[in-house]
């Protein structure tokens, strides 16, 4: 099943819904985290109204999460007069597989305007490689195009602090929403991977990723978008990274913050 028919099965002003996660997004032995943390949000964005702007989403991967049915829940914390508190969780069998704090709020006037960091130079769509079509590379990618113009290919032994590129869904042309915008980001794997030279498991600890207010119509889910992820620190099997997501035209769509496991 396709990203975008998943996230129509959810439904509007209905609490402890359950939903069916699709086949053909393994991650391992997981189903693929930011598809996860996607639906997460699109539950939340349909349970308030909509000018009520999803400006932050920090995620704990608890657990892995198997294709079936889960169930989704949120709870608020603190309603105020522009800014909404409020605690999701995923759980499949009675036990969580992701919690999340979201703070979604309302636009209002204000004397401060900072335009988004611009992309670094990622060169074009023609100057890296797309992932191989191999075994070691997850199910879930190949519902996705990549390619990679900063840092090297994972498991290549290049070291470096940066990782990423140009990234688009393979087979969806939908408008832009901000359930996909966490998918594309987290379609990338940790930035530590090229630093390896055989392949090993590593997967995302916790996520904090935040959104601009900008409109998203604009923009198709099949548009190519720009990624790049800074190492900040790696030891010990653990490491940290902070990231960004661009338009083609450089319009910043998100910013990322990871900690994440590897087993190498």
């Amino acid at each position: 099943m396709l990203f975008h028919e998943t996230l129509a099965l959810i439904e509007n002003d209905k609490n402890n819904q359950t939903i069916k996660l699709p086949e053909g997004w393994a991650q391992g032995r997981a189903f693929f985290g930011g598809f996860s943390a996607a639906l997460a949000a699109q539950f939340l964005l349909r349970q308030f109204p909509g000018d009520y702007h999803l400006r932050s989403f920090a995620i704990s991967f608890v657990a892995p999460a198997t294709p079936g049915d889960a169930t989704l829940s949120y709870r608020v914390l603190r309603q105020g007069s522009s800014v909404l508190q409020v605690s999701v969780e995923i759980t499949q069998n009675d036990e969580v597989m992701l919690a999340g704090l979201a703070s979604l709020g309302k636009g209002r006037s204000s004397s401060v305007s900072v335009s988004g960091e611009t992309p670094p130079d990622l060169k074009t769509i023609n100057d890296g490689p797309g992932l191989p079509e191999a075994d070691i590379v997850p199910e879930f990618a190949k519902n996705f195009d990549y390619r990679i113009t900063s840092g090297g290919m994972p498991f290549s032994g290049q070291p470096g602090r940066t990782f990423g590129g140009w990234i688009r869904f393979r087979k969806e042309q939908q408008e832009l929403t901000t359930a996909a915008v966490l998918a594309l980001v987290d379609a990338w794997p940790p930035a530590v991977l090229p630093h390896l030279d055989s392949p090993a498991p590593a997967s995302s600890l916790t996520w904090t990723i935040e959104f601009p207010d900008l409109p998203l119509d604009e923009f198709n889910t099949n548009d190519w978008f720009q990624y790049e992820a800074f190492i900040e620190h790696a030891e010990q099997g653990y490491g940290h990274s902070r990231a960004g997501l661009w338009s083609e035209e450089g319009k910043l769509l998100a910013i990322s913050r990871q900690s994440f496991t590897v087993f190498a």
